[in-house]
């Protein structure tokens, strides 16, 4: 039975997500405008997505820090391009307590300042390098619109800061972690991405260059889920990050920053959950397994626990759902917060020697042995469903991809149905602009070494440069 509280995503997908969002208790708006409550289900997925992801920048010998939350008006300046393309949405503090002070104070809304300023005192040498920081924080964007986890003014997310001896090992660094953010949506979060480069208008303000990994949702609108920049020496010399090389010469250092944040739970969401509500990929969720024991009969209570206690013995997280509810609405609850296995123990399927399995992604019921080896059926059965997750992804993403040749072919698409556009493009940013025209079509990335589909501009007709991915956007 469908969810009430729940709008159907093939009639209102926006109306659908926030449904969503508040039936499964993952986020609640504040009185904060433009804030949200990350609620306890939602907290506890982006702390799955922090430990996995900190697991793996610290196996890649990153070190976290934590850098101050405010930034001088004077230090933020420095870098023009950063502040060119951050100064609408600076948050500013112009007191402490009552008194007015005598140089405002931003919210950084980005801390690329605040790590060359700590760099500039604490570099001196080439045996200092390279310098593999990260942070886990919150920043502050003033955005006019906002919505849970997409667009929010308060951001929760990571930064990663590195600093380098030589430009090489810089852009490896920063190709290194865009392949980091590829492999988490495609093996943790059973989401297919593409990674590119970003164009000249579309990249980080103050970057050489942006690489960029672009999601598909199910409506076909694109998510940036996480970028990857390779700054050169532009913010080094704009802060005087200097460090004496092995030819005892004075040198800029070579940066990069990468982040991603709480916008991938709403990326999941969008993705892989439906009209009874969370879905969420075995290898995401924080609750792995629920047990739900039908009956008042103490033999059940005790095969329930001790399923459970065989589950999370072998790292399946489990739990028994005792509470004094009806199963019914024991189904339902687990169901619409994406417990992606729930085990049915009742006594007229243990008389017949059974329990029952139910799939959170298909909804399928089955019926196995109460003696079949409980560890390795629900460990098989979790691997399926994150395959089938992933699978059934890259069907709706291939089946909402097109290729268009022309502005007439572009207009088209877009009036029908939103979807990555394959098309070529001359790279003169008038054209880019024209195309933004278009349902506020933007270019996703560029393919790097893609083959042509044309060798004319999709907008112009003028000769193509590059393959581009191009999209509306969250």
């Amino acid at each position: 039975m469908k969810n009430d509280a729940i709008t159907s995503r093939d009639v209102d997908f926006a109306k659908w997500y926030t449904d969503v969002v508040t039936a499964a208790h993952l986020a609640a708006y504040s009185s904060v405008k433009g804030c949200m409550v990350i609620e306890p289900n939602g907290y506890a997925i982006w702390e799955k997505m922090t430990k996995i992801l900190d697991d793996k920048f610290k196996e890649l010998g990153h070190v976290n820090v934590a850098m101050p939350l405010l930034i001088p008006e004077g230090l933020l300046k420095k870098e023009g391009e950063l502040v060119e393309g951050f100064a609408p949405e600076v948050a500013w503090v112009t007191h402490g307590g009552l008194k007015e002070l005598e140089e405002r104070l931003c919210i950084r809304p980005t801390s690329e300042t605040l790590f060359c300023d700590y760099y500039k005192d604490h570099i001196k040498s080439y045996r200092d390098l390279p310098k593999l920081y990260n942070q886990w924080c919150s920043v502050v964007r003033w955005e006019k619109e906002t919505r849970p986890f997409l667009r929010s003014r308060e951001i929760f997310w990571q930064e990663g800061h590195t600093a380098h001896e030589t430009a090489s090992e810089a852009e490896a660094e920063t190709r290194k972690m865009m392949d980091v953010y590829r492999w988490f949506f495609h093996e943790i979060l059973a989401i297919p991405s593409v990674n590119g480069i970003k164009t000249e208008k579309e990249k980080f303000s103050g970057a050489e260059y942006t690489l960029t990994n672009e999601a598909l949702m199910y409506n076909g609108v694109a998510l940036q889920a996480g970028t990857s920049h390779y700054f050169g020496q532009k913010f080094a010399k704009a802060y005087d990050v200097k460090f004496l090389n092995k030819e005892q010469k004075l040198e800029y250092v070579y940066q990069t920053s990468w982040g991603t944040t709480t916008r991938m739970i709403g990326g999941l969401i969008m993705v892989h959950s439906d009209d009874y509500g969370l879905v969420l990929p075995p290898r995401i969720a924080p609750k792995q397994v629920v047990i739900i024991p039908i009956g008042k009969d103490d033999s059940i209570k005790e095969l329930a626990n001790k399923y459970s206690e065989e589950l999370n013995k072998n790292n399946i997280v489990s739990y028994v759902d005792g509470s004094e509810k009806s199963p019914g609405f024991k189904f339902a609850e687990a169901e619409v917060n994406g417990i992606p296995v729930r085990i049915e123990i009742g006594s007229r399927d243990l008389e017949k020697g059974i329990i029952t399995f139910a799939r959170r992604d298909t909804r399928e019921k089955i019926e196995v042995s109460k003696d079949t080896d409980i560890v390795s059926y629900t460990k098989e059965l979790l691997d399926t469903i994150q395959k089938d997750m992933y699978d059934r992804a890259v069907v709706r993403r291939d089946k909402l991809t097109f290729e268009a040749h022309n502005l007439d072919e572009m207009t088209k698409i877009l009036d029908t149905q939103p979807g990555f556009i394959h098309a070529m493009w001359c790279g003169d940013v008038k054209c880019e602009e024209k195309i933004k025209e278009i349902h506020g079509c933007k270019s996703r990335c560029i393919l790097e070494n893609a083959e042509k589909i044309d060798d004319k501009c999709v907008c112009c007709g003028k000769e193509a440069k590059h393959h581009v991915i191009w999209d509306i956007q969250y």
